[in-house]
Order: C-alpha cells, then structure tokens, then sequence
C-alpha cells in the first residue's frame, strides 16, 4: 500500500493539470474557491502539490522510520506545513520567506532533544562494549500500529 503511494506520487503531483486555468473562482459540488492573490487556480494547484506531496512522503519516513534520530524529521515536515498555511492565506505576498523565525522554536526544541540522544549513545558507546550498531538497534522503535505512534505524540 505505502509502495504503491510513492510510486504514484509523480502522477499525484501531476494533478493541478485537472485544475481549471486562468479562472479565480472554482465552483464544485464540495466547495467553492476563490483566489484572490494568485493570477489563476492553477498557479494554486501548482504550488499546493509541489508543497503538498513531499510533506506526504516526509509523513511517511517520518511514521516508518525505526532509527533513534526520527524525531528530526518533525523540522522539515513543519516547514511544509507552515508554507502550506502561507499559501492558503490570501494575504501574504512572499509565500517562501521568513519561515525559519516561525520554525525556531520547533528547531530549539528538536536540535537539542536529537543531540542528548546522541550523546546518551556515545556515552554507552564509551562504558560498555558493544559496537555502535548495537547501540542504535536499542534505540529502535519496534513496528506498531498507527495508532499507537499517535498516542505517543497525543
């Protein structure tokens, strides 16, 4: 199922060729869009997929991943997310700048809780004798459920 999904995220990307182009309203039987800062809904469509399908993937790494440093993923997974935010918000002009003041505190708290892990291993590395594949295989998260990663975040 997940191999499938990657292997069609090339043609997902390719979906704002569906998009109506050069109209600012969309009227469908689920919503209605209007674009106010971009020139069409297809510029839209554009710019939501190219941000959209690598945050998909990175959700993916992000629940699959059995290595100790997979929490590091949470920075660029929150970049995406704040850059979609940006874009659906008519407002703003600049949909790439700035972004690194709002992901600070993600970054001030994921940066140092990866480098304790780090050093929690190097300090076993350095006490017992085991090699450091060893080490890493102890900082491995078993396979579980979906629901069972969520309630380690919630």
């Amino acid at each position: 199922m997940i191999a499938t999904f990657i292997a069609t995220t090339p043609y997902l990307f390719y979906l704002y060729e569906s998009v109506p182009s050069n109209i600012k309203t969309w009227h469908t039987f689920l919503f209605t869009y209007e674009s106010r800062f971009y020139g069409g809904l297809d510029i839209v469509a554009w710019t939501l997929t190219g941000k959209l399908i690598p945050l998909m993937l990175l959700f993916i790494w992000f629940f699959t991943c059995r290595h100790w440093w997979y929490h590091v993923l949470i920075v660029p997974i929150a970049m995406y997310m704040f850059q979609i935010f940006t874009i659906l918000n008519d407002d703003i002009q600049y949909v790439d700048s700035n972004q690194i003041l709002y992901l600070l505190p993600v970054m001030a708290f994921i940066i140092p809780s990866i480098y304790l892990i780090r050093a929690r291993i190097f300090n076993r590395l350095n006490t017992v004798d085991k090699s450091l594949q060893d080490l890493e295989d102890e900082f491995k998260i078993s396979p579980r459920g979906f629901k069972d990663k969520m309630k380690d975040y919630f």
